[in-house]
């Protein structure tokens, strides 16, 4: 009974290090493991230990006798990612750590390393630090909630990956942990201040920044981005207010990665599912009266260079209907017969079966289309319409553009505009010392949620590494200078148990029938965790000094 790995496979690798007999791969330590789309368990090596299944911050993880029917093509996936063998393997010895952390000596008090951000990269480097002695960290991000883009990007029908945040929590509750929530850097402190609190300071601030379709009619009403539409659906404060016209019977995402499947699915799905999930209660209302009966997913080149993964594109076809036009499948037939790799002719073998765009729109679907580049937006006062180079025309009442993101530039430190990430070494940011980088901002946006674990791995090494050998400058104040700094600048600012408050309340408003209801109004979250119990100001002093 080897157990297998499915589509919410996150790829942190916590499975490969729990594995007694090294059977997941690719490994931190091997080629490809950044830039696969998930992990795979060789059921030739599998001893059906289980150890995998308690590791799986996600839940990706179960016997093979315990998939759904949706998860059946998982079996050959997981199995064709080794060559075939007869019989079970011996056991092999256990990975070492590939970055082992090393011990931080002490030098008259401990390391204290601020972290911008809360998102994946930066709770993995939390938690990197904090497995090493007399280590604090302090995380700072602007939003009153934490958990970036798992809280505000994965889609809400994705729970299962939403499930890292049991990991974060633990993190989170760690002694050397402490959250200032609701805090801008670069509004409410400086880089400069920060490094004057600590002895590094670690950006992992992601890629907030889309890349931008240059062609005429953008910025029209009915123009928009698939990542403010994710982030509307996910109840991210700046977003709730997004006018998203759902009264066309059809809607043209260009772009065809992940996030462009992850907008079709939820602009497709039964609302009545939808309900299930912490989708914000503003979607779900609009979803409800929607109009749309078709999603066009169009694509600059052909099949086989789709952008969308595996997993995403099976557990796409499982859960909506998906079709082709009749000139998409002669081109996927055409691929399929001059296409080598493996994980690509998978993609074409499930598109090669996927229905005929002529039959009649029962209910919303999919469509995925390919050599489709876009001229022009079509329309005066909002959107009607899109033009691609070939002289094809879609009515569309909504045109969502999923071409990329991009990092933004950080006060004070050094920004490659090109690339839009932070010029760095391993997580070392150039000419700049006492700053480190980790995720999107340091090595763009490429990789999944788990991919930023051994990113984040190796900038704290890096940092770690600086630390004991003397190149990090000592901190200009104690600790308890810090909390009455923030609190200086930014009253309102969030901490611990102001999350706590703000979540409790979140899960309480699910009722039972949903994961949670979220606030998607930064007063309403302030005035929840204003309600957080706080020990009396004379303990929280104590607490201070003894940090």
């Amino acid at each position: 009974m080897p157990h297998v790995i499915t589509q919410s496979c996150c790829s942190d690798g916590s499975c490969v290090y729990a594995c007694p007999v090294n059977c997941i791969h690719p490994s931190p330590d091997e080629p490809g493991f950044a830039t696969t789309e998930m992990l795979f368990i060789d059921p030739d090596a599998c001893v059906d230990c289980g150890a995998c299944v308690s590791a799986c911050p996600v839940g990706a993880i179960s016997p093979d006798t315990k998939l759904t029917e949706n998860q059946l093509p998982f079996v050959e996936l997981n199995a064709a990612f080794y060559p075939k063998r007869e019989g079970k393997l011996p056991p092999t010895s256990k990975l070492a750590p590939v970055l082992p952390a090393p011990m931080i000596e002490s030098r008259g008090g401990p390391l204290r390393v601020a972290i911008v951000g809360s998102g994946p990269a930066a709770m993995y480097a939390a938690d990197e630090l904090l497995t090493q002695r007399g280590v604090w960290v302090n995380v700072f991000e602007k939003l009153p909630t934490p958990y970036g883009l798992v809280r505000a990007g994965v889609a809400p029908d994705h729970q299962s990956t939403k499930r890292v945040t049991r990991l974060f929590d633990r993190v989170s509750e760690h002694a050397g942990f402490t959250a200032f929530l609701n805090v801008e850097v670069g509004k409410h402190l400086s880089h400069a201040e920060l490094l004057e609190h600590h002895h590094a300071v670690l950006y992992a601030v992601g890629a907030p920044n889309d890349r931008r379709l240059d062609i005429e009619g953008m910025g029209l009403p009915g123009s928009v981005t698939a990542t403010e539409v994710v982030a509307w659906f996910n109840g991210h404060p700046d977003f709730a207010d997004l006018a998203l016209d759902l009264g066309h019977e059809r809607v043209v995402i260009i772009g065809n990665g992940n996030v462009a499947l992850d907008v079709a699915r939820i602009l497709t799905s039964d609302p009545d599912a939808l309900a299930r999930t912490d989708i914000a209660d503003h979607a779900l209302a609009a979803l409800r009266s929607s109009k749309v009966r078709e999603v066009v997913v169009a694509a600059r080149r052909g099949p086989e260079f789709s952008a969308f993964t595996l997993p995403e594109l099976i557990g796409l076809t499982a859960a909506c209907e998906v079709v082709l036009d009749a000139a998409d499948h002669q081109r996927v037939t055409a691929d399929l017969a001059t296409v080598a790799d493996r994980l690509t002719r998978n993609k074409l073998e499930i598109l090669a079966k996927l229905g005929d765009a002529s039959a009649p729109i029962t209910r919303p679907r999919i469509r995925l289309a390919y050599q489709l580049t876009p001229r022009r937006l079509l329309g005066e006062d909002r959107i009607s319409g899109i033009e691609f180079t070939d002289g094809a025309t879609l009515d569309a009442g909504l045109v969502a553009t999923s071409i990329g993101y991009r990092g933004k530039a950080i006060a004070d430190l050094p920004f490659d505009e090109v690339a839009g990430v932070v010029p760095n070494d391993g997580g070392r940011v150039r000419d700049s010392a006492g700053a480190y980088v980790a995720g999107w901002i340091k090595r763009g946006p490429t990789g999944f949620i788990g991919t930023n674990k051994s990113c984040a791995a190796e900038t704290v090494h890096r940092l770690v590494e600086d630390y004991n050998q003397g190149r990090l400058g000592d901190p200009a104040h104690k600790p308890a200078a810090l909390d009455r700094l923030v609190r200086s600048r930014q009253p309102a600012v969030v901490d611990a148990a102001g999350w706590r408050a703000i979540d409790a309340a979140e899960i309480a408003r699910g009722g039972g029938q949903r994961p949670r209801g979220k606030f998607v109004d930064i007063a309403e979250m302030l005035a929840v965790a204003a309600t957080a119990p706080r020990p009396p100001a004379h303990k929280r002093l104590l607490a201070g000094l003894r940090r």
